[in-house]
């Protein structure tokens, strides 16, 4: 079985600036993937060359099987794209918009309703079905969006920063929908500036920088490039008083706690292990040096 996402020495340029330089990635099949990378590293540009709605200056990319540049219409048929803005028509009621989406893509009339009333209740929209979209919160709206993108089942789902401008219990929320998602069997290829979503969600992270694929691993696989953490000391007031390394081993851990007994020092102690934050900053600040 191919995987759902196969890029090789993937280019692009906009004028001058380089967007895109030599990008190798692989997506497996059933596996939600995150791509990683400041405003500007070229997340979207990609995410635009795998839907088909740019061309790469060179390399290739195939998606579900199929080339992006030789076979595009095969690949739209067998995916979905959620943008960093939702689609929804905003004078429409939720039922409406996803019925009326459900026409677009082939069902008939009773098949578009039915389905439109599976994916009101899978995306906890039922109550609000009746209600025009411009009343709608923001994370109500992202999930309808997102639910737009399923009133024909994809193989692959793409999802381009779909949290941006959530509050936190929305961004929770589409998270636990997304993860359901995937375990029903779609590919999920989210792009995203918040870490923690992708420690979250993720069974492999990718890092974008300048142009290229910086890292690429399980978020622990990310972690254990920054080291094994440390163990600090902190008074009464939150303060750091003592910070060991380790590297994450017993013995390491029995080095730091006698380092911090030594010192004569009362507080609370802690293990704090890395980040995808440090992750993050150590490759930008390598690739910086």
């Amino acid at each position: 079985m191919t995987s759902a996402i196969e890029i090789r020495a993937l280019r692009k340029r906009f004028g001058s600036h380089t967007v895109l330089d030599g990008v190798d990635l692989r997506v497996e099949r059933g596996e939600i993937f995150a791509l990683l990378g400041p405003n500007g590293a070229g997340k979207t540009t990609l995410v635009n060359i795998l839907t088909t709605l740019v061309r790469p200056d060179s390399g290739s990319a195939a998606v579900a099987g199929h080339d992006t540049g030789a076979d595009p219409v095969a690949v739209t048929r067998r995916i979905s794209l959620t943008g960093q803005s939702a689609a929804v028509d905003e004078i429409l009621t939720a039922r409406e918009n996803l019925a009326m989406f459900g026409r677009l893509s082939g069902l008939t009339r009773r098949e578009a309703g039915g389905r439109a009333t599976e994916l009101l209740e899978s995306f906890d929209l039922t109550e609000a079905h009746d209600r025009r979209v411009g009343t709608f919160s923001g994370g109500m709206r992202r999930r309808l969006d997102l639910a737009l993108s399923f009133v024909v089942q994809p193989e692959i789902c793409f999802l381009d920063e779909p949290t941006t401008g959530l509050d936190t219990r929305s961004r929770r929320e589409l998270w636990a929908i997304i993860s359901s998602l995937a375990d029903a069997g779609t590919t999920v290829f989210l792009t995203t500036q918040y870490l923690e979503e992708a420690d979250q969600l993720a069974d492999r992270i990718a890092v974008l920088h300048d142009g290229r694929i910086a890292a690429l691993g399980t978020a622990d696989e990310l972690k254990q490039r920054v080291g094994g953490g440390s163990v600090e000391l902190r008074g009464a007031d939150g303060s750091l008083l003592r910070e060991t390394p380790t590297d994450g081993s017993v013995a390491s851990l029995r080095r730091a706690l006698d380092d911090i007994e030594r010192t004569g020092l009362e507080g609370d102690v802690a293990l704090v292990r890395p980040t995808l934050d440090d992750v993050f900053l150590a490759l930008t600040e390598k690739e910086l040096a």
